[in-house]
């Protein structure tokens, strides 16, 4: 994640700043730290909330931010002692001057005049076990309008990009570091195709491996589908959400074209790049019969990293209030909102039948044979 070293890069330099990763370290609850700032995303909401917590019965004062926090800044604000909702970057250093002046208020909010954030302090990482790359963002938002979709419903189709040469800088300090590999962070970079064949140009002497996400349209761009696999692109995942026309219809997403998809993966896959995927079960066009057929396209279509969900109305997004005015949430508990159980109604089926077929899809998709199937014996 890139979030931490960022706003570590934001906070003035008479502060001390130290970073916890707790999916590879515990937490240092005995810290001296005068304020505490917690993201996460999705579900880890949860255990964020029991951490804010352990904290404040500690007598600290402690800060929330992220995409579930953003969407949901009434149910965060219960517990912390103030929320940024959503960009910290035109915030954060206001929020940390109130602190001292004893005036911290409830909620900090602005929106981006422009995207070119400071070099994330990346040395508060390199003590930890983070593997082999580095994260590195090139653009925020989306111009698309998915209704399920965080990111559509936190940045009403704003969509920002940084400048190619703020960009390489941070890949070149990432490089200077000793590592060969970057993760690119973008959440549509396809929406500027200028923008990405310039960006692989400039990569592509730095003969470094990147893995990033886009849409599957970029197999309808012969040219810089080249030239994204010569800068040094190994994987590159795609939402397809579902192989059902109707479902993208009601997520709407009908600008994708699921029969489609075996070609374009295929175009990607001869490009000499692997295909991550994500998707989610569970959406209007959606049956029992469609849920399993699945596992048929991610073991066909040789996915080597698939990624699914039940389909979940995330408050503040579309989708919920979508669901909420129909009257089709039957499980009101946001804590269990964690995308492996039905808490919606959907069209075909009932609930338990929803998260008794996403198990089965689960079970068969991640079977040995299945994993042997659409990786090593491609």
């Amino acid at each position: 994640g890139l979030a931490l070293p960022l706003l570590a890069a934001l906070t003035p330099e008479e502060w001390q700043v130290e970073i916890c990763l707790e999916t590879i370290e515990d937490v240092p609850f005995d810290t001296d730290a005068d304020i505490i700032a917690l993201s996460g995303m999705g579900h880890s909401i949860i255990r964020s909330i029991d951490l804010v917590k352990e904290f404040r019965a500690r007598g600290k004062t402690v800060v929330m931010g992220g995409y579930m926090v953003s969407l949901m800044p009434e149910e965060a604000g219960k517990y912390c002692d103030a929320v940024v909702i959503g960009d910290a970057e035109p915030v954060w250093a206001k929020l940390l001057k109130d602190y001292q002046q004893d005036r911290l208020r409830p909620r900090y909010q602005q929106d981006l005049k422009e995207f070119d954030p400071p070099l994330p302090r990346y040395e508060l990482l390199l003590d930890k076990n983070i593997g082999d790359f580095l994260p590195v963002q090139a653009g925020r938002g989306c111009p698309r309008s998915c209704s399920f979709c965080s990111v559509h419903c936190l940045y009403r189709n704003r969509y920002y990009q940084r400048p190619v040469d703020a960009v390489m800088r941070d890949i070149r300090f990432v490089r200077d570091l000793g590592f060969r590999k970057f993760l690119l962070l973008d959440d549509n970079i396809l929406a500027g195709p200028a923008y990405l064949f310039r960006l692989c140009e400039e990569i592509k002497p730095l003969k470094m491996i990147w893995y990033s996400q886009c849409s599957i349209d970029i197999a309808r761009h012969p040219e810089l589908l080249r030239a994204v696999a010569e800068s040094g692109c190994r994987v590159l995942s795609f939402g397809l959400e579902s192989i059902s026309s109707e479902s993208l219809a009601a997520l709407e997403k009908s600008w994708a074209d699921p029969e489609q998809y075996p070609v374009m993966i295929r175009t990607v896959q001869e490009a000499g790049i692997d295909v991550s995927t994500e998707m989610v079960v569970g959406a209007d066009g959606d049956t029992e019969e469609s849920i399993a057929r699945t596992a048929d396209f991610i073991r066909d279509n040789k996915i080597v990293v698939p990624r699914f969900y039940i389909l979940t109305p995330i408050p503040g997004t579309d989708f919920y209030a979508q669901m909420l005015e129909q009257g089709r949430i039957c499980n009101h508990d946001l804590h269990s909102y964690n995308g492996t159980e039905a808490v919606h109604v959907p069209r075909n089926m009932r609930p338990e039948e929803l998260t008794a077929a996403y198990w089965q899809l689960y079970d068969k998709v991640f079977s040995l044979g299945s994993i042997l199937r659409r990786t090593l014996l491609r």
